[in-house]
């Protein structure tokens, strides 16, 4: 337990170091005026690494939503019928939350302990329909 608590301090310190001070103000700002980078990853995972695969997704979503006040979303989901095929919806406040995102401690992590998990890997940048709109998709969740 000790050894968590030192590691989620150490993650604090680096991320403060590493400037994630945009401000919620400027978040928002960028978010209403439709800055946001809205992206879709398409994967496929080797089935024999599959759960562990979405044991360590799980944990970086997570602490990337928790962490991050520039990650809007990390959705992670699959294919019904074949689970080997994720996607992620990926919405970030704007480009420089994106670029933040991908120094973090959690998501290098990630990257490399799921390397040889990850048979294929697509990014598809995508632009908001209706960006004015984002907030109510937030807001009729009840939680």
């Amino acid at each position: 337990m000790l050894t968590k608590k030192l590691g989620l301090l150490l993650v604090l310190l680096h991320l403060s170091l590493l400037g994630f001070g945009q401000s919620d103000d400027t978040l928002k700002a960028d978010t209403d005026q439709g800055k946001m980078m809205v992206r879709i990853a398409e994967l496929e995972i080797g089935t024999d690494y599959l759960d562990e695969y979405l044991e360590i997704l799980k944990e970086e979503s997570e602490a990337s939503l928790r962490l991050e006040p520039g990650v809007i979303c990390i959705y992670p989901m699959f294919q019904k019928q074949n689970p080997t095929q994720i996607r992620l919806l990926e919405i970030y406040a704007n480009k420089e939350a994106y670029e933040l995102h991908l120094k973090t401690p959690h998501f290098q992590k990630y990257k490399t302990t799921t390397a040889e998990m990850v048979k294929d890997l697509k990014l598809i940048d995508m632009e908001a329909i209706d960006p004015e709109s984002m907030s109510m998709v937030f807001k009729k969740y009840k939680f």
